[in-house]
């Protein structure tokens, strides 16, 4: 015979199953702005019916149901969408640094300006051009020797300011390295607590949440891919268990970084090192992985265009003078020391005026230095107008024909500048940046766009939705109103049970 309080114990499993669905509604609710959080749902089940298989069973007329119950509480992910949003990121990642890096050394270029490179040659040559039509005019000399004084100091400045990009890249790299070792760190450690957690029938959803919006940033440093490790025991069938985290190599190898509790640690050593320094800088040479792994990485084995990490390496260096910046600094010191070696060439075929009672004499070098970093004008010339040598023949004064040759070598090209002009050779390097740099930010806009497309689409699915969390409440509320009416119903059965029954003509 079936028991008279089987409704009651039927009732209160619906109350207690819809109590679990409210609550979780409210986390629900509370959550809805917190980043990275992700909505999750009461799993109801039905009980076991009655009666239960055997012997001894009670015969009845079929399958009684007992009531319902939460099974889980699951948090909804599409983990397909996952792959796809951190695939994306590691390409924004890329593009936005290097939109960005590349931003900031056409801030120093500025050109077309009144105040770059292009200008202060643009004044010299018109300088030199004054000093061909008044060749005995000292102020007219004085004034191309202040602008050759400028555009030294334009060379010099340019080589100074973008060497000090470099220096912040390479000082964002190692900052960006430390930030990876951090969230390796973090990861590990959430997989210990999730490890302790689900063994016991529980799912630490708020754990998982954490654990990805730090897999999340790893991906805009480094590609990273996942999997997932079950943690054993009494585990419910919902639980992600702990998280292994691998690098991903550009031949499609992996190396581990993260498993379990354990995390390795990322390092570019001295990359970017004394760069301001006299000589070649410290380029980026390889990273190495040492703790659940040990590798090497060299920089082949970076995926192209993939994270912040490459990103920063393209600009400030890596293997022999390759990447961005070295490479802008090598077509500078080209650019320079084509020019003096040139100019001085023209300038020591002239002659000087007469000095202090001296005769005129043979032109000196013009210009010293064989890089942007070091030009100057000659100590000869430095205060020292009568000493540009504007003539082409020695005691001729108002000659000012080597003058005009030193003017016209604006247009004048040469091998070590691709048998272009001086400055059509710097044109030629800052068109090739402004290209560089239109293609970085169009590449970030494209990602950022498509990321987004992604992000919505993970919305969708995984966020908190107001409407349909109300709707979840109501419902719950409603069926928990149910459950208890049901009890009363059971009450007053039993009642007349118990206090009605046996009490015939009293």
């Amino acid at each position: 015979m079936r028991s008279t309080f089987m409704g009651l114990e039927a009732s209160k499993r619906g109350i207690f199953t819809q109590q679990s669905g409210l609550y979780t509604v409210g986390h629900n609710i509370s959550n809805a702005k917190t980043e990275g959080y992700t909505r999750q749902r009461v799993n109801m089940e039905a009980t076991r019916g009655f009666p239960t298989a055997g012997l001894q069973t009670p015969k009845t007329v079929g399958h009684i149901g007992t009531g319902v119950q939460a099974g889980s509480i699951q948090r909804i992910r599409d983990e397909f969408t996952d792959r796809q949003y951190r695939q994306e990121t590691n390409r924004l990642g890329y593009w936005d640094t290097r939109a960005k890096e590349i931003e900031q050394i056409e801030a120093i270029m500025h050109e077309p300006s009144d105040f770059g490179l292009n200008e202060a040659f643009k004044l010299f040559w018109q300088s030199m051009q004054d000093v061909a039509d008044k060749p005995t005019d000292l102020s007219a000399r004085t004034v191309a020797i202040e602008r050759a004084k400028h555009l030294a100091d334009s060379f010099n400045y340019m080589d100074k300011q973008i060497r000090q990009v470099q220096a912040n890249s390479a000082m964002q790299a190692k900052t960006t390295v430390d930030e990876a070792n951090s969230i390796l760190s973090q990861i590990a450690n959430l997989n210990h607590q999730i490890m302790k957690i689900e063994p016991n029938g529980y799912v630490p959803n708020d754990l998982y949440d954490a654990r990805d919006v730090l897999v999340d940033r790893l991906n805009e440093i480094i590609p990273v891919t996942t999997e997932r490790v079950p943690s054993g025991g009494n585990a419910n069938e919902v639980a992600e268990g702990s998280l292994t985290v691998y690098f991903k190599k550009a031949d499609n190898t992996k190396v581990k970084l993260v498993e379990g509790k354990e995390a390795s640690t990322l390092s570019i050593g001295d990359a970017g090192k004394d760069i301001d320094a006299q000589g070649s800088p410290k380029f980026f040479e390889k990273m190495e992985i040492t703790g659940v792994e040990a590798a090497t990485i060299n920089y082949g084995d970076f995926e192209a265009n993939k994270g912040e990490l490459i990103s920063l390496i393209n600009v400030f260096g890596h293997s022999t003078n390759q990447g961005l910046i070295p490479e802008l600094l090598t077509k500078l010191d080209t650019m320079a020391a084509t020019f003096v070696e040139e100019f001085n060439k023209v300038h020591k075929a002239g002659f000087t005026l007469a000095m202090d009672g001296q005769p005129s004499v043979a032109g000196a070098d013009f210009f010293t230095g064989t890089t942007a970093q070091d030009i100057q004008i000659a100590a000869t010339l430095l205060d020292n107008p009568k000493a540009i040598a504007a003539s082409s023949a020695e005691g001729q004064e108002g000659n000012g024909a080597n003058a005009i040759l030193l003017a016209n070598m604006q247009h004048k090209a040469f091998k070590g500048t691709n048998n272009g002009t001086i400055q059509s050779f710097y044109q030629g390097v800052t068109g090739r940046l402004g290209v560089d740099g239109q293609e970085a930010v169009r590449s970030a806009k494209d990602s950022a766009v498509l990321q987004l497309s992604i992000a919505n689409r993970r919305a969708s699915v995984s966020s908190v939705s107001l409407d349909e969390e109300m709707t979840n409440m109501i419902t719950f509320q409603q069926a928990y109103n149910a459950n208890a009416r049901m009890i009363t119903v059971v009450d007053e059965t039993l009642d007349k049970i118990i206090n009605g029954m046996g009490r015939v003509g009293l």
